[in-house]
């Protein structure tokens, strides 16, 4: 198990160019929001990724949004590592609590989130327009199988047209 650095500690080792600040959250949420010189590896991806590994001069300090991914992960991270290693307690969220520096983004919603939500959405229109106008329950219909489509598929409409508007757009 890795042992635990507090966010003032890890920073004071960054700055003095003691440690690297390895995160492994997903890539929306290093858009969203992250540590200024905090290498990317998500965890979903990290074990197949060329991890430089760490040295006595530079070890490595691992960090997720609040603490508990790198706690579930501990001994995979410790591997990875092949040498000394932290997990920063509280993550980016503790960090970001304390005052520390981070740099923010202003993002949209994640793509899959705004496909949650239109087609919530109209499941529920079709629903609710079926107690005026029966024949509405076919949007309902139509959309769930939209989503049975995307997902045997892979190939999601709404989710390309979600991609096109302009609130996506960099």
């Amino acid at each position: 198990m890795l042992p635990n650095i507090s966010p003032a500690e890890a920073q004071k080792m960054l700055r003095d160019n003691k440690a690297r600040l390895v995160d492994v959250r997903e890539a929306d949420e290093l858009a969203a929001v992250r540590i200024a010189g905090a290498e990317a590896a998500p965890l979903s991806v990290i074990s197949w990724m060329n991890l430089a590994p760490a040295t006595a001069e530079l070890p490595i300090i691992f960090t997720c949004n609040s603490g508990n991914r790198t706690t579930k992960n501990s001994d995979l991270l410790h591997k990875l590592a092949s040498g000394p290693a932290w997990q920063m307690e509280g993550g980016v969220s503790a960090w970001a609590k304390q005052g520390l520096p981070v740099e923010n983004t202003q993002q949209p919603l994640p793509i899959f989130r705004q496909i949650q939500i239109g087609a919530g959405s109209l499941v529920l229109a079709g629903l609710l327009g079926s107690l005026a106008w029966p024949s509405m329950i076919w949007l309902s219909a139509f959309v769930g199988a939209g989503l049975i489509f995307a997902g045997v598929t892979g190939f999601c409409g709404l989710g390309l047209l979600l991609a096109a508007m302009p609130w996506n757009k960099k």
